[in-house]
């Protein structure tokens, strides 16, 4: 009871901050790209899902509040509300009983999954290093040396999807980083 207790209050923070800030639903024609707005897709359990333009450094609690928070049946459990999301990322918010294929992290998934333990310190695919990169899950050092070259060949990484293009890293293996890494 005190953890929907919880949740109740933190989403209404949200939805008070983004209230001071509004958000729209962006029409998916071609509406220009403003570089200090992010674009959040929200899925799944919530009362509007759609592409949502937020403010720089805007955390999942202001992605749900902008898609008119939880819909009923929602597992906010499993949502670190806390945790920053991304440009262009998508934030599916399960339903309760609902299975992901996400690997539960410290800061939270994509999926809104994640309440393991781990550091809240994200690492930098454009300054990491190979000794950094291997500290990832799943990630040796002969992957984090095709991230390094991938960047010093393609330039910077403009988004996390991005290491889709790296070889050996697919679907799978970027939902286990997606909250790991930043751009």
């Amino acid at each position: 009871m005190l953890v929907v207790v919880a949740v109740g209050i933190t989403v209404t923070i949200g939805i008070v901050r983004t209230a001071s800030s509004p958000v729209e639903v962006v029409d998916l024609a071609a509406t220009p790209l403003v570089e200090v707005e992010i674009y959040v897709h929200v899925s799944g359990a919530v009362a509007h899902p759609g592409l949502y333009r937020l403010r720089p450094h805007a955390r999942v609690v202001d992605a749900v509040a902008a898609a008119g928070g939880f819909a009923d049946g929602a597992d906010t459990d499993a949502v670190n509300l806390a945790r920053a999301v991304t440009d262009g990322e998508q934030l599916h918010v399960a339903r309760e009983g609902e299975s992901t294929d996400q690997t539960p992290t410290g800061s939270g998934s994509g999926s809104g999954s994640g309440s393991g333990s781990g550091s809240d310190a994200l690492v930098d695919l454009n300054t990491a290093g190979i000794d950094e990169l291997d500290t990832l899950p799943r990630i040796g050092p002969a992957l984090a040396e095709r991230i390094v070259s991938w960047r010093e060949q393609n330039g910077r990484f403009r988004s996390v999807d991005d290491l889709l293009a790296v070889p050996g890293i697919g679907d799978k293996m970027l939902a286990s980083l997606r909250d790991l890494v930043r751009v």
